[in-house]
C-alpha cells in the first residue's frame, strides 16, 4: 500500500481575528518565509506585524468566506477525495496544511501507524520556492525522521513543467475568449529578491542567470525561472503572442520583491487604453485570498479606477476533473 501526502500552504479556521492571528503567528514566524535573523524576527512579526495585520486580514477573510468555509480548504478535501477515488484502493491519499488544520502532524501519525511501504510526498505548488515548497518538504521530514521505521519516500518538488498540469490550467482558460482581452496577464505570487538570489551557489543574483528566458542547469530552482518557464509553456498552449501578455508578482510587502509588480501592470494598461485583462494565477492551484479577493476584488478596481472596463480573473484548478487526472498521473509516475 502506498500512501499519498498531499500539502496545501494553510488557512485560517475562521475569518475571526483571533484565528486570523493564529494562522498569521504560524506563517510568518516560519524561517524560510521571513528568512531574517530569529530575535529579529521574533519582535517583527510577533509585536509588529501579526498585531496590526490580523484585523486587517480578518477583514479580507470575511470576503472570502463561503457557506463552505475557506475555499482553499474545501476545494483541497473535495480533490484529495477525488483523487482517492482517481487512484483506487491500492493508494490511500491524505491532505494536510503547511500551517494550521488539518495538522501535518496529526496526518502523519495517522500515516505512520498504516506502515506503508511508500509514501509520496506532493506539496501543491507548482513552482518550487523555499517558503512554499521547501518549508513543506521541511517539516514532513523533521516529523518523519523520529519514526522507528521510515519506508521509501517520494517528493515531487516542483512541477512548473509537467504536461498534465500545463494542460489543466489551458483547459480552465479556454473557457474564456482570449481573442475578447486587449492583453493577458500572468500573476504569480511575489517574494523577495533575496530569496531566489539565494537558490544559486556561484554568488551571482537571479538577474544573472537569464531567468526570464530559459531554464537552465543553474536556475531549475529557481521560482522566477519557473514561473517564467511555466508562462512560455501556457502561452504557447493558448497560442498567445509574446506582445500581448505579461509575467507579473503580486502581494508584495516591499520594493525589493520580484517584479514587475502585477497592481503597477495593472494601472500602467489601465492608463495607456486597455479596456480588457485577463489574468491566469499559475502558482495557485486552488482559489484562495490571493485570487479571489486580490485579483478578482481587489485588482478589478484598481483596473476601472484607472479606466480600464473589466478585469476577469481565470479560476484556479480547483478540483477540475482535468486536475485530478493530472495528479493521478504524477502520482502513478513515482509507483
Amino acid at each position: 500500500m502506498t500512501g499519498v501526502l498531499l500539502i496545501q500552504l494553510g488557512t485560517p479556521d475562521s475569518p475571526s481575528v483571533s484565528d486570523v492571528r493564529k494562522y498569521l503567528s504560524e506563517f510568518l514566524n516560519d524561517p524560510r518565509v521571513i528568512d531574517i535573523p530569529y530575535l529579529l524576527r521574533k519582535f517583527l512579526v510577533n509585536v509588529i506585524i501579526v498585531p496590526f495585520r490580523a484585523p486587517k486580514s480578518a477583514k479580507l477573510y470575511k470576503q472570502l468566506w463561503t457557506d463552505k468555509g475557506s475555499p482553499l480548504l474545501f476545494y483541497s478535501v473535495s480533490l484529495k477525495e477525488k483523487l482517492q477515488s482517481a487512484l483506487g484502493s491500492n493508494f490511500e491519499v491524505e491532505l494536510a496544511m503547511r500551517y494550521q488544520n488539518p495538522p501535518m502532524e496529526s496526518v502523519l501519525e495517522r500515516m505512520k501507524e498504516k506502515g506503508y511501504e511508500k509514501i509520496i510526498i506532493l506539496p501543491l505548488f507548482p513552482q518550487y520556492a523555499s517558503a512554499s515548497s521547501g518549508s513543506a518538504i521541511e517539516k514532513v521530514l523533521e516529523i518523519i525522521k523520529q519514526w522507528w521505521v521510515i519506508p521509501e519516500l517520494k517528493i515531487i518538488s516542483q512541477f512548473y513543467n509537467n504536461e498534465d498540469y500545463i494542460n489543466s490550467v489551458v483547459e480552465q482558460g479556454q473557457k474564456y475568449n482570449l481573442a475578447d482581452y486587449d492583453h493577458i496577464l500572468f500573476s504569480y505570487h511575489g517574494l523577495p529578491v533575496r530569496q531566489v538570489d539565494k537558490v544559486y551557489n556561484d554568488g551571482k543574483p537571479c538577474s544573472d542567470h537569464n531567468c526570464e528566458i530559459e531554464i537552465n542547469p543553474s536556475n531549475q530552482y529557481c521560482y522566477k525561472a519557473a514561473c517564467f518557464a511555466t508562462t512560455r509553456l501556457l502561452a504557447e498552449k493558448l497560442n498567445i503572442p509574446k506582445e500581448k501578455y505579461t509575467v507579473c508578482f503580486q502581494s508584495r510587502l516591499d520594493k525589493k520583491w520580484l517584479e514587475p509588480f502585477s497592481d503597477k501592470v495593472i494601472i500602467e494598461h489601465a492608463k495607456k487604453g486597455t479596456k480588457k485583462l485577463l489574468v491566469f494565477s499559475p502558482a495557485f492551484v486552488a482559489d484562495c485570498l490571493e485570487t479571489i479577493v486580490e485579483i478578482g476584488h481587489d485588482y478589478s478596481i484598481l483596473f476601472k479606477e484607472n479606466g480600464g472596463i473589466q478585469l476577469q480573473l481565470v479560476e484556479s484548478l480547483n478540483d477540475n476533473p482535468h486536475w485530478v487526472n493530472a495528479l493521478r498521473n504524477m502520482i502513478l509516475s513515482q509507483s
